[in-house]
């Protein structure tokens, strides 16, 4: 699997926009050792909830199974580029 990658002070909105766009398999590890595929939107809203601090994610660790998806989430995350939607 890919490398952990870290997310801070995300938009919740466009990371779930980015989610979307994704082609595999994304895991969110939380501090007390769960693993959620974010995949998922069951998933989605327990990682998110268990991460939420006011409007904004304050601190994430994510996995991909696909190296283009760690592409696009390392953008997001550093540049606040949010796909369009179209695939």
């Amino acid at each position: 699997m890919g490398r952990v990658m870290q997310m801070h002070d995300i938009d919740i909105a466009d990371f779930i926009k980015t989610l979307d766009s994704c082609k595999g398999d994304v895991y969110l590890e939380t501090s007390e050792g769960d693993v959620l595929n974010l995949k998922s939107k069951l998933c989605q809203m327990a990682g998110i909830a268990n991460i939420l601090q006011g409007a904004v994610i304050a601190e994430a660790t994510i996995r991909c199974s696909n190296p283009e998806d760690e592409s696009l989430l390392f953008r997001f995350n550093l540049y606040r580029e949010v796909p369009d939607g179209k695939k």
